[in-house]
């Protein structure tokens, strides 16, 4: 079938992190073992078990669009703009009419525009309905960030934002990819922003009891594949790519930096927050990415891990790395950023495939971070504590999510 024989290269980043606000300064943060991660500074954290997050510091919308522009916008969704702006400059794409009917937007995220929906919750309380924004509707919706981003850009194309907790990114980058195989678009604008750093999340997720509550030492909490982990570190930020068709680059002259082979999306079917014992669906999902990018275990050079550095998801992540990619899992260097970026929700599978992209075209494996204590049940190799030069041709970007969702991409380094 024709769909079949379209390839899809990516050719722009942008990143909006809690270690850098361009991909070029999160890259160098991350490699050179840099934690955004400390005391929560956009509210009083006392009340609250957790103290810490990895917030994004210094960023001023008005870099990107207007005051009256970024007033309508919550933070959410100017996070992701700013990120988009950034990823259609570095591919140097112009969109006009020649291909704006072929251009379009996936972003997703997992809680959306909560900032704004408790600005507006204190006015409805003290004051009353009629005083509430008469922009709250638009600007607190899960779409909210692709339709700006639609607006702003004049891209026409497919425009939505899924929804899948943590795997949120991977599936809007995979459904981008197959939008182009299918050839549906010559050109996505993909990726995820999230801004969960606000007091009813930190208090949601300390009732789930998800996160780490290691006060005394912000920066050494998130560790993943560690012995010693107590939970996952709250991040907020935003990461799109540019994803077209091999034949629409090639004929516009732009930069290739990987290209995307292989997606898919499995169900653990099993708890609201636990993975599937074992991580059978993470394998199941593993699997299918492998085989529809026709990649073999000893072709895997780098993994991007989810490594939340909760107690069950990393060893369950282990356990379907093993599973899936048998004798090879132990050659394979793992690493999970979230030890430096802290965990962004929705947004963490677009900044973790920037990642497998920038590791393919630096020849560098960033570290997992405040891996010192190993865990005996985490015993494959997680690149601890500092970057490794390696040479990646291929990468793979697990993206695991509460309600059993999980998502992985491959990408390769392109060649003709």
């Amino acid at each position: 079938m024709l769909y079949n024989q379209r390839r899809v290269v990516v050719t722009g980043l942008g990143a909006i992190s809690p270690v850098g606000l361009t991909v070029s300064d999160m890259w160098e943060a991350l490699v050179s073992g840099h934690s955004g991660i400390d005391y929560i500074s956009s509210f009083d954290p006392s009340p609250f078990e957790t103290k810490f997050a990895a917030e994004v510091k210094g960023f001023d919308p008005m870099v990107y669009v207007s005051r009256r522009e970024a007033h309508r916008m919550d933070r959410f969704t100017q996070f992701a703009v700013a990120a988009s702006l950034q990823a259609v400059e570095a591919a140097g794409l112009t969109i006009d009419n020649s291909n704006a009917e072929e251009t379009g937007v996936i972003i997703g995220n997992s809680v959306c525009g909560l900032l704004k929906v408790a600005e507006q919750l204190k006015v409805l309380n003290e004051i009353g309905p009629r005083k509430i924004s008469p922009i709250l509707a638009p600007t607190m919706t899960g779409d909210a960030a692709p339709v700006q981003i639609s607006l702003i850009l004049g891209a026409k194309g497919p425009n939505y934002a899924p929804s899948s907790a943590c795997s949120s990114s991977s599936d809007s980058i995979g459904h981008a990819y197959d939008a182009i195989r299918h050839g549906e678009a010559k050109v996505m604008i993909a990726g995820g922003t999230e801004v969960p750093i606000m007091p009813i999340c930190i208090a949601a997720f300390n009732a789930a009891r998800a996160l780490s509550t290691s006060n005394s030492e912000p920066q050494s909490a998130c560790r993943p594949f560690d012995a010693k982990r107590d939970g996952f570190v709250l991040g907020e930020g935003a990461a799109t790519i540019v994803l077209e068709d091999l034949s629409y680059a090639l004929e516009r002259g732009a930069p290739i930096l990987a290209e995307v082979i292989g997606y898919s999306a499995t169900s653990d079917a099993f708890h609201i927050t636990q993975p599937s014992p074992n991580g059978e669906g993470a394998t199941k999902a593993l699997n299918l990415a492998m085989n529809k990018a026709g990649v073999s275990p000893n072709e895997v050079d780098y993994i991007n891990a989810h490594g939340s550095a909760t107690v069950l998801n990393d060893t369950t992540e282990t356990h379907a790395i093993k599973s899936a990619l048998g004798k090879s899992a132990y050659r394979i260097p793992i690493s999970a950023n979230k030890s430096m970026t802290g965990h962004l929700l929705g947004a963490a599978g677009a900044i973790e495939a920037i990642i497998c992209i920038l590791a393919i075209n630096h020849g560098k494996i960033p570290p997992t971070l405040n891996l010192t204590h190993p865990d005996p049940e985490c015993d494959l190799d997680y690149v601890p504590n500092k970057a490794r030069p390696a040479e990646v041709t291929t990468a793979i970007s697990n993206s695991f999510g509460f309600g059993g969702h999980n998502s992985v991409l491959i990408f390769r380094r392109y060649s003709e």
